[in-house]
């Protein structure tokens, strides 16, 4: 299987790209840095590129997806969080970047990917329960994580031949919760004194067991409507 993943310096997408390449797969990745992880495999390459820079985006997608004829799956699992605060003290400047991440390099991503001609079985864009819950403080995050959804099942609309989803890992310990965490005790944010307290426990597993959750359900996730957004918590229930 083919498989290429944005975003995979650490977290998710390196995990991401650590299972693939343990079952035999072929995996392309695409981040700022190179993983943290040594991947010694020939089933393994990389493009190093900040998602940020459209133009960058396209060229590395472009250098590192050249002679590939198919996709069996493309994880756009890229993304910031920004700084938690009120909608009033969030400026356009600071959303507008984490927009840039989580929405439009996305949209520069699937496009390059089309226009080379390559055969997409599948996409999963990383989306979260904050693009549904309006959990104060959340502020761009929350409209960019909406905006994907919409952003994914526009695509699906456009192209049937490939199965689109949009899912919420659920919580995941990485580097977003040592903010999270690090953040004042605060009345008027009671998410993130939830994220405190699942931090630590079964209901907030690292990269490597909440990414095994999430190949477990993708026989599921295959199934559903293209264009779905999907929490993989419910799969679970």
């Amino acid at each position: 299987m083919n498989v290429f993943i944005t975003g995979i310096s650490s977290g998710l997408g390196q995990s991401l790209a650590a299972a693939y390449l343990s079952q035999g797969d072929t995996v392309f990745g695409l981040s700022r840095r190179p993983p943290t992880m040594d991947f010694p495999s020939e089933d393994w390459s990389f493009a190093a590129v900040d998602l940020a820079d459209f133009e960058g985006a396209k060229a590395g997608t472009q250098e590192l997806l050249g002679g590939v004829n198919q996709l069996d799956l493309i994880w756009l699992n890229a993304g910031v969080l920004g700084e938690l605060k009120d909608m009033a003290d969030a400026t356009i400047k600071e959303m507008q970047h984490t927009f840039d991440v989580n929405v439009w390099a996305n949209k520069v991503v699937l496009d390059t990917v089309f226009a080379m001609g390559i055969d997409v079985k599948q996409v999963v864009a990383m989306s979260s329960g904050a693009a549904v819950n309006g959990n104060r403080g959340w502020n761009g995050y929350s409209i960019a994580k909406a905006a994907l959804n919409m952003l994914i099942q526009l695509y699906a609309a456009e192209r049937p031949g490939t199965h689109f989803c949009a899912l919420a890992p659920g919580l995941v310990d990485t580097a977003m919760q040592d903010y999270i965490c690090a953040l004042p005790p605060s009345e008027s944010r009671p998410s993130v004194e939830k994220l405190k307290a699942a931090r630590g426990t079964e209901y907030m597993p690292g990269p490597d067991g909440a990414v095994s959750r999430i190949l477990s359900h993708m026989p599921k996730i295959i199934k559903l409507p293209s264009g779905s957004f999907a929490d993989i918590r419910l799969f679970s229930e």
